[in-house]
């Protein structure tokens, strides 16, 4: 069971992390984790290119070291670029210091300069956090498309997304093999939906951090 739509109580626990833009603004910010992965990473890049679209694409420090071609084809579209650590882990299940370290061995992996993070599951421990927060904007999400569930219907991905997103939403999509039959069939809709009516797409601010977008 999760939400599809971030409520107010998940938001004010953690005030610090982020989790949409406040803006009445048209424009949308699509986000994907776990990849690189060959074909899916690729069916993200044409899909968005198509659209004339820009996104944040979170990667796994361990498969930008597999598929270092598809990473270099991610940076060089003008995608934003964020830490999702090496090997994803799970903050809850993880002590901090080899969590902190699986940060940092992503970002040496990346080889590039990115303030953007996100905890893989959304998990990570306050004292994570705290460390985190020094060096990175922690980025969550306004709206959860449950394209990683393997209960829903590739229809309900799309309708949720569509329902519940507004100006300033962050979404979050996966671009993983699990995650393939459902995101597959929703981006494609979500980002001709909201094109026709006068949406943007951008990534986020890769380097001067997020307030910008708020300042």
């Amino acid at each position: 069971m999760f939400l599809h739509k971030t409520n107010f109580l998940l938001r004010a626990l953690y005030p610090r992390f982020e989790w949409r833009v406040p803006t009445q603004e048209k424009v949308i910010y699509l986000t994907f984790d776990d990849g690189p992965i060959p074909d899916v990473t690729e069916f993200v890049l044409e899909t968005l290119q198509n659209h004339q679209a820009k996104a944040t694409f979170f990667c796994i420090g361990d498969n930008v070291k597999k598929h270092p071609g598809i990473f270099q084809q991610v940076h060089q579209a003008g995608h934003s670029i964020g830490n999702h650590t090496f090997n994803h882990l799970n903050g809850w299940k993880t002590e901090d210091e080899p969590y902190l370290e699986n940060v940092r061995q992503c970002q040496q992996q990346l080889d590039l300069p990115t303030r953007l993070f996100r905890p893989p599951y959304g998990r990570m421990k306050r004292s994570q956090g705290h460390e985190v927060l020094k060096t990175h904007d922690v980025i969550m999400w306004d709206v959860l498309t449950g394209d990683f569930s393997l209960s829903l219907q590739p229809e309900v991905v799309l309708q949720k997304t569509l329902k519940y997103t507004e100006p300033g939403s962050i979404i979050l999509f996966h671009d993983s093999l699990k995650a393939w039959p459902r995101m597959s069939y929703a981006l494609p809709r979500v980002l001709s939906h909201f094109s026709e009516r006068g949406y943007r797409f951008d990534g986020l601010p890769q380097t001067s951090g997020f307030r910008t977008l708020v300042a």
